[in-house]
């Protein structure tokens, strides 16, 4: 009974609440990782605003300081094991999801094949089409029971920071709309009793009437893997940031790292989706051939991913310091920078997308000369005053050497800046 009520406790129907950690118990995850946010939400405008601190460091505003950032930085932590703890459970439900989807998409294929057949009669094409959809529904299923822990069909589409890829997303739906075509086109044949319509089949899988189809499908599928390519090389040139997500979101798709939308991932999407309707039409008017997709809407398509492909070039940089000054507090006599003293270190790109969180910003760390200073935590009412994206304030350790001192900063995601030498006198 003590353990259960340590972990959250049962409500009253015998579902598991709050802190619940058991293998299985999805929702148990999700509720203890919200009030794990709630909880540090609260105590961080507490500290904002002055309260909650002990008379011990009450007096001392550096001391008060340090200790504000460690409770912070604990607390975050513990946050943020919640929120793996929420992933993995979405994760493994994830499947069944993704199941329920695949077959209620065969469901309203066969409703609509069974409404438009009225009054024209069920056709071999109909037939063969719901034939391709099965087998394509028992691939993803397939997919669904053999990756259960990683998101069930889905996990090829999921990048290696833990967010829906929109160039993997892009090509993957291409593929399967590929393969159900011709898979459609391969029961047809089988099915076919005369030469003639035989023989119909067979050039309705040529290069001639395919071609602009086949193009966009090896364009989309060329991008996919060169854009993996591009962020890993940026990556570890560290001309990239990337900190990995709690969990992907189907938001992943349009959407930056720091979760706002991204023009290049939205024209893409938008315009491959629909390329994607355009050519499903195509195929439902004429079920005999390889959607012949107009050379016009292929390149468009291949313009749409030129553009994002660019965008994936463009986005990041690496972090820089540009300058190290004496922190001053309103009322301080202007002087050198001396051993104990705060510095304000300004520059750029601090924060990495993604890592506005504490217990991301937790991590970063300034060097000073040999010495490496975490950055403390200094809430505000609805964040954080330290660290920014373009200012730091780090108090200067007595352990430091006085004289010519170099200043770097590592961030979150584990890029160091250039190095910034400052004067430190005693």
């Amino acid at each position: 009974m003590a353990v259960q009520e340590a972990r959250g406790g049962t409500g009253p129907d015998g579902a598991h609440e709050g802190g619940c950690t058991c293998g299985g118990c999805p929702h148990g995850a999700r509720e203890g990782h919200r009030r794990a946010v709630a909880a540090f939400l609260r105590r961080r405008d507490e500290f904002a605003a002055g309260q909650g601190l002990p008379p011990a460091v009450a007096h001392s505003a550096s001391a008060s300081r340090q200790w504000v950032s460690e409770q912070l930085t604990q607390r975050a932590e513990a946050v943020a094991e919640r929120g793996r703890e929420e992933g993995e459970a979405w994760l493994a439900r994830l499947w069944l999801r993704t199941l329920c989807v695949v077959w209620g998409a065969v469901a309203a294929l066969l409703l609509a094949e069974a409404l438009t057949a009225i009054g024209a009669g069920w056709t071999g094409a109909r037939t063969a089409a719901l034939l391709a959809a099965l087998v394509v529904a028992g691939a993803l299923t397939a997919g669904c029971l053999l990756h259960r822990a990683r998101g069930g069909a889905l996990a090829p589409v999921i990048g290696e920071d833990n967010r829906m890829s929109t160039s993997r997303s892009v090509a993957a739906c291409w593929v399967l709309f590929v393969l159900y075509a011709v898979l459609m086109l391969a029961a047809r044949l089988a099915a076919a009793s005369g030469h003639a319509e035989r023989d119909a089949l067979i050039s309705g899988l040529g290069l001639a009437r395919g071609a602009g189809a086949v193009t966009v499908l090896a364009v989309v599928c060329g991008i996919a893997v060169l854009v993996r390519r591009v962020v890993g090389l940026r990556i570890v040139s560290q001309r990239l940031q990337k900190v990995p997500a709690h969990r992907p979101r189907a938001a992943d798709l349009l959407t930056d790292d720091s979760g706002r939308g991204a023009f290049a991932d939205i024209q893409y999407v938008a315009i491959s989706a629909v390329a994607l309707l355009f050519a499903a039409v195509r195929l439902a008017r004429r079920p005999d051939r390889l959607p012949d997709l107009p050379w016009g809407l292929g390149v468009i398509v291949l313009i749409s991913a030129a553009t994002y492909l660019a965008g994936k070039y463009a986005e990041g940089g690496r972090p820089a310091v540009l300058s190290v000054v004496r922190a001053r507090e309103p009322g301080d006599l202007d002087g050198p920078i001396r051993t104990g003293d705060d510095i304000e270190i300004r520059g750029t790109g601090f924060v990495p997308p993604g890592a506005q969180s504490a217990d991301r910003l937790s991590r970063m760390v300034v060097r000073i000369g040999a010495v490496d200073v975490h950055v403390p935590l200094v809430p505000v009412a609805g964040g954080f005053r330290n660290p920014t994206d373009t200012v730091l304030t780090v108090p200067v350790p007595a352990e430091v050497e006085p004289g010519s001192v170099e200043v770097q900063v590592v961030t979150a995601a584990g890029v160091a800046t250039n190095r910034c030498v400052v004067q430190v006198t005693e």
